[in-house]
């Protein structure tokens, strides 16, 4: 095996979150028709466009298209006037706390639901009666949605803005209707890791009028029509090269997901048969953007800890990701931050949890070699074991 010295399995790299790039051309006529105008940025026709087009696949009334989600994120609280304390997930990716510590404020960090991975609502309620909190910052996690409608619930019982940070959870949906209109507002992600990607940026999506049209005076140094400064701004605009890849990308959204259901239907009839991996319940789902492989593994079972599978297939050139670990509360740049809880469920999923590359897969193939490797893994565990952790002693 390549962690003893052999050649890797895989010649060439395969990762989470590879890019989709869909119709080559379409994009760079696209771009070319941005060069022909001479109209590279602020708020050009293409952002226009895809702005139009998200709200249309959304649903939602306003979408404001921004340089990347982080900003998106930061825009948004600002903007719903949330701070000093702000209730998130510490199993989230960096950003979500980030976006918070950036402007001054404190994250208040609540454990997760075992099913949803989402913002459990009952350490939401916790929080808010253990600390003055003044926003809750829920976050849809592998293309799913967190428990939407009893979020909800608790930031209108005490009058809470609420913020969904939907970086991976574009086309996902909440009963009938599609992310994009759930809370204050919401945050999408748009880096080229994700289902619909626009090389990178963001989007805010709401149903507020008055809301988007702050959102972007924010995002353009706080300017007015009359180009005064009139709010707290800086630059987050979408250039329209990032714009003619997101229209690009959003016109083969359809086409990925399938994809992807095709990728993890096969993930899930082999690792089925593996003692120890188990494949997330409801990643197949209709209400699934099915992005993301997400497997949870049992140590014992599988004989290996999350860590070694993730040590040893990327020695073969397949790069599993440990999503979340460390948990946010465990960073050092948060230590001086509230902890609602002993955050049991975050820390079981931080040990367990493995992602596999599914989204931008070339083919089904890939998915077979992957699993064979996993296959003979599983079936040579304890000699693997003993290898790993003789070299670690």
């Amino acid at each position: 095996m390549a962690f003893l010295g052999g050649p890797p399995s895989f010649d060439t790299s395969l990762h989470v979150g590879k890019p989709g790039i869909g119709d080559v051309e379409k994009v760079l006529d696209r771009i070319r028709s941005s060069l022909e105008r001479k109209w590279l940025s602020n708020n050009g026709p293409l952002v226009r466009e895809f702005e139009d087009r998200v709200c249309e696949f959304t649903g939602a009334g306003h979408c404001v298209a921004v340089a990347n989600g982080t900003l998106g994120l930061m825009l948004a609280m600002r903007a719903l006037n949330m701070g000093p304390n702000i209730v998130i997930p510490s199993f989230t990716f960096v950003a979500t706390a980030q976006a918070i510590t950036w402007q001054g404020f404190k994250p208040v960090f609540c454990d997760v639901e075992p099913t949803t991975h989402g913002l459990d609502p009952g350490e939401v309620v916790k929080a808010i009666e253990q600390h003055s909190i003044s926003g809750i910052v829920a976050v849809h996690l592998w293309g799913r949605t967190c428990d939407v409608e009893r979020l909800t619930d608790v930031a209108t019982q005490f009058d809470i803005p609420l913020l969904f940070d939907a970086a991976q959870a574009f086309g996902s949906q909440f009963g009938i209707r599609r992310t994009g209109v759930f809370g204050d507002a919401e945050v999408f992600s748009f880096h080229a890791t994700k289902i619909t990607n626009s090389f990178e940026g963001g989007a805010i999506t709401t149903n507020n009028a008055k809301l988007a049209s702050r959102l972007r005076q924010m995002r353009n140094f706080g300017f007015n029509e009359d180009r005064e400064a009139v709010c707290d701004g800086l630059n987050a605009k979408m250039c329209e090269a990032a714009a003619a890849m997101g229209i690009s990308s959003l016109e083969e959204h359809s086409e990925a997901v399938n994809a992807n259901r095709k990728a993890l239907g096969r993930y899930q009839t082999r690792l089925s048969k593996m003692p120890g991996l188990e494949l997330l319940d409801g990643l197949e789902s209709e209400s699934c953007n099915r992005h993301y492989c997400v497997v949870d593994v049992d140590p014992i079972e599988s004989g290996l800890t999350r860590d070694e599978w993730v040590h040893v297939l990327g020695a073969e050139n397949v790069f599993a990701k440990e999503y979340f670990s460390p948990a946010c509360h465990e960073m050092l740049n948060f230590s001086d931050c509230e902890v609602i809880g002993t955050l049991e469920v975050t820390e079981r999923l931080r040990d367990r949890l493995m992602q596999l590359p599914c989204g931008g897969l070339e083919s089904i193939a890939d998915v077979d070699r992957i699993a064979d490797l996993i296959e003979f893994c599983t079936q040579n565990s304890r000699e693997i074991a003993n290898r790993l952790r003789a070299g670690n002693s």
